[in-house]
């Protein structure tokens, strides 16, 4: 798979995954308390940070998106 997630992509990609994962299980919201709301942010923000890793997005794979300028 070729590299199509870009630098400022990576940076909003790892910061809401941490964002999420603080929330899921920091916070004292109730939202996040437990299930759907908890597991939900757990999911989508360890996708994020896998994600800003390894700088390739399948979805932007699938629509044909690119954000970073290298081939």
């Amino acid at each position: 798979m070729t590299t199509n997630v870009g630098t400022l992509d990576r940076i909003l990609r790892a910061a809401l995954g941490l964002v999420l994962l603080y929330l899921a299980f920091a916070s004292e919201l109730p939202f996040f308390d437990g299930g759907l709301g908890k597991w939900g942010a757990v999911i989508v923000g360890v996708v994020m940070l896998v994600t800003s890793a390894l700088r390739i997005c399948p979805l932007y794979g699938v629509l044909g998106i690119k954000t970073c300028k290298r081939t």
